[in-house]
């Protein structure tokens, strides 16, 4: 059982746990450290680092950035070419004037693009989700309604599948910040930037090659699969990177995966 769970979420996005469930999660698991990384979200404390219950509750963020497609400037009047998007993590989080405003906006974006996708869903199976669209929502909040919904035939998987997946007839994309702005604002806000799995994206070599202009790279993930973690290590070695690792949990159990005692001491996170 790893020492310290470095990706967990809550209620304050898709997660099922409360933020006052974690610590109790955390010693079911026998883990020491959790990081609560909401995706676009702040926590409610501006304390870089907290105990509680006996358990260190790490105050982070996973914000979506997109890379540019490439170095060509868009022609006046057009936005350039939507390019890969990949998450970053920010660790020992003291928010900051720019990280709320951007994180205000990625909210506002997140509502109208949550209504977006629940009414083409409900108008594509006629049924009424019964969904509240408010901050934090997203797309597993969607597939849980789906799931539950007596009347619909499709599980949780399935709805991302066949539904609400990139691919998906019901799919609304969203607006966010570019890889640079991201970078820069979670930066001075955080006492550590991590690129988030790596090997999910279409293309890991791609993401892991802007992995230089960040702190660390998130090494250990449970990817559900037998993956070659070979290009990590050498993108860590490559640029001199510190390597994090955490279950992205969602549910109710953490600890899945995450870093030894000697690795997170590494990573040199500190209370103020």
């Amino acid at each position: 059982m790893p020492y310290a769970d470095l990706h967990v979420h809550t209620t304050r996005s898709d997660g099922s746990l409360e933020r006052s469930e974690v610590p109790a999660a955390a010693r079911r698991a026998g883990v020491d450290v959790v990081a609560l990384t909401d995706h676009d979200r702040l926590q409610p404390v501006a304390e870089p680092i907290v105990e509680d219950d006996d358990v260190t509750i790490v105050n982070g963020i996973e914000l979506r950035v997109e890379i540019d497609a490439n170095d060509e400037p868009a022609p006046p009047g057009e936005r350039p070419e939507p390019g890969p998007r990949v998450d970053l993590l920010g660790y020992g989080v003291e928010p900051t004037v720019d990280l709320e405003a951007l994180v205000d906006r990625i909210q506002q974006d997140r509502i109208e693009r949550g209504h977006a996708i629940v009414d083409r869903v409900e108008n594509r199976l006629a049924v009424d989700l019964g969904v509240t669209v408010t901050d934090g929502f997203g797309r597993p909040h969607v597939a849980r309604a789906i799931d539950d919904h007596p009347d619909v035939e499709y599980d949780y998987e399935d709805a991302f599948d066949d539904l609400i997946g990139s691919d998906g007839p019901c799919f609304v994309p969203r607006n966010v910040p570019s890889f640079e702005r991201g970078r820069e604002i979670l930066a001075d806000a955080s006492q550590l930037v991590a690129l988030a799995h790596p090997l999910r994206y279409p293309d890991p070599e791609f993401a892991l090659e802007r992995a230089g202009e960040l702190d660390a790279v998130e090494l250990q993930y449970p990817y559900g699969r037998e993956v070659d973690l070979e290009p990590i290590e050498r993108t860590i070695d490559r640029y001199d990177l510190l390597a994090t690792g955490g279950s992205d949990a969602h549910g109710g159990e953490v600890g899945v995966s995450g870093l030894s005692r000697e690795a997170y001491q590494c990573l040199e996170l500190h209370p103020s």
